[in-house]
């Protein structure tokens, strides 16, 4: 009897270490990759067009990817509950696969999904393979509570061993197609899903498993580089990437974290090199941290209601965080920063440290729920687990607490580009200026402003703030939240200590 089986494909975007969809080949002599345009992420997912296109992009290749293997993508559209019970009962489904999701809207719908399936005698394979590791499993061996810090995540993992090595890609994928295909499955353009091309920045990380792949080689061919990879002494403001640009690729699923370990353990095998949390390694442990406390936590995006984080009365304040989102707060590296992430979808980890805390706690006390909003609007790389976390993180809001660290929006970018050539390209008002002046133009006099083509409160704005004496008044507001939480009993007492001997070695590089 043929038996018919649907591979969905939501993350995980890829041939290579697809567990999910090697078993639906396994078991079927018809399968169906499909993905569905699911409108709750039109209308709750704040999705900027750099993204989508990087997603559209993702889906094409995977699309070619799937023809080489005697298949095609079945692009639908609609909601999973209202398109499957359809799919099932039309193309005869006898098994749906999946890869495992830990976001709180994925875990309802997958729930939803699997009592359809139940209800139309269809078998359901669901298997992890966006993470190195089951966060489950991490969680249990924990004592049945997420590791808080990354050392009690690396202790837990040293138990586990090795994750599990990455599987082959299917030799083939048999789907049965009919000649209108493209007309009915096909992928949309940006058009189709009214966006515009117009409104794309420059295209410089296409979307799709194979422009992962490839970027994944060509950083592994760079061995004295991967081997002596500290993320703290990266440029921030370099005009070319100083790290691998791998994340959009790890946030599509485009990339399997499992083929990024193990192709990383060949080149350490054969060298000395570098630790977590700093190494390349350290990098794909925090986002398996990140994933573990997300999967575990209530209201892990949100302040109120969030068990971690603390509960801090910051400020609302339309027009500081409207002028920090469009690069307009008067202070050049912020906005530069600002001004890359909004063009290109990706500015550089340490970059988002330094407007992260600008945001927060350092500069215009801002709920760090905001800045995470942007972020996930103009990152091609925003991922739910790891913009909250980081967010909460850099806010002091939990994770890290010497919340008296703080980034000099002047001082910080200096130390990697002292003659301001990132401010040049990405604030070009100031591309004039004269080194002395280009991350402090305001203090340029008039005659040099006149010369450089750009009078600071009229070209281009004057500071928001006076950073050195709010920083002193926001650190004291710190403090008295601390206190209250600790008066109050309040959420994140208990995890200041829990983490507090971790502080010393982790990530703020500050002024």
């Amino acid at each position: 009897m043929k038996t018919c089986a649907i591979h969905w494909f939501r993350k995980g975007l890829r041939l290579h270490d697809n567990p999910a969809l090697q078993a639906a080949c396994k078991v079927a002599d018809d399968v169906k990759p499909v993905f569905i345009l699911d409108p709750w992420f039109a209308n709750n997912a704040n999705v900027g067009v750099n993204r989508w296109r990087f997603l559209l992009q993702t889906l094409q290749n995977l699309d070619e990817n799937l023809k080489k293997i005697n298949s095609r993508l079945y692009i639908i559209k609609g909601k999973p509950a209202d398109v499957f019970p359809k799919l099932f009962k039309n193309w005869g489904v006898s098994h749906l696969t999946f890869e495992e999701d830990i976001e709180p809207y994925a875990l309802t719908r997958d729930s939803a999904i699997k009592k359809l399936a139940e209800e139309h005698n269809v078998k359901v394979t669901s298997c992890v393979s966006h993470t190195l590791f089951d966060p489950q499993r991490i969680i249990s061996k924990n004592g049945g509570k997420a590791p808080l810090t990354y050392q009690r995540l690396q202790t837990v993992l040293s138990s586990l061993g090795s994750p599990p090595k990455p599987v082959d890609s299917p030799s083939e994928c048999k789907t049965k197609t009919e000649s209108d295909h493209d007309k009915k499955y096909g992928v949309p353009s940006l058009e189709d899903l009214g966006k515009s091309e117009k409104e794309c920045g420059p295209l410089l990380f296409p979307g799709g498993e194979t422009e992962a792949l490839r970027r994944l080689e060509s950083m592994m061919g760079k061995k004295n580089w991967v081997c002596t990879f500290e993320k703290p002494k990266t440029a921030p403001n370099s005009l070319e990437p100083s790290t691998t640009v791998l994340s959009p690729y790890l946030k599509f699923g485009c990339l399997s974290p499992r083929m990024f370990y193990y192709k990383l353990q060949e080149v350490y095998n054969k060298a000395k090199h570098t630790s977590p949390p700093v190494s390349l390694l350290g990098q794909l442990l925090w986002r398996e941290f990140y994933y573990c406390v997300a999967v575990d936590t209530p209201n892990f995006d949100k302040m109120e209601g969030n068990p971690v984080c603390k509960q801090i009365p910051w400020d609302t304040n339309e027009s500081y965080l409207k002028a920090w989102k469009e690069g307009r707060t008067g202070y050049p590296f912020i906005d530069a920063v600002m001004t890359q992430l909004r063009q290109e979808g990706w500015i550089h980890h340490l970059a988002r440290h330094s407007v992260a805390c600008f945001l927060t706690r350092g500069d215009l006390w801002i709920n760090w729920e905001e800045g995470m909003k942007v972020f996930e609007e103009y990152l091609l790389d925003a991922d739910w687990s790891l913009n909250a976390g980081n967010w909460m993180w850099l806010s002091a809001s939990a994770f890290f607490h010497q919340y008296f660290r703080v980034y000099s929006p002047i001082e910080f970018g200096k130390k990697t580009d002292k003659d301001g050539d990132y401010i040049r390209k990405y604030v070009p008002q100031l591309s004039k200026y004269p080194t002395a002046y280009i991350y402090e133009p305001w203090k340029a006099p008039l005659k040099v402003q006149e010369k450089a083509g750009c009078i600071v409160g009229k070209d281009y704005p004057k500071p928001i703030v006076e950073h050195d004496k709010i920083r002193k008044k926001n650190i004291e507001r710190m403090a008295q939240a601390y206190n209250a939480s600790k008066t109050e009993g309040g959420a994140g007492a208990k995890r200041k200590s829990d983490s507090s001997s971790s502080q010393k070695k982790k990530k703020a590089k500050v002024k």
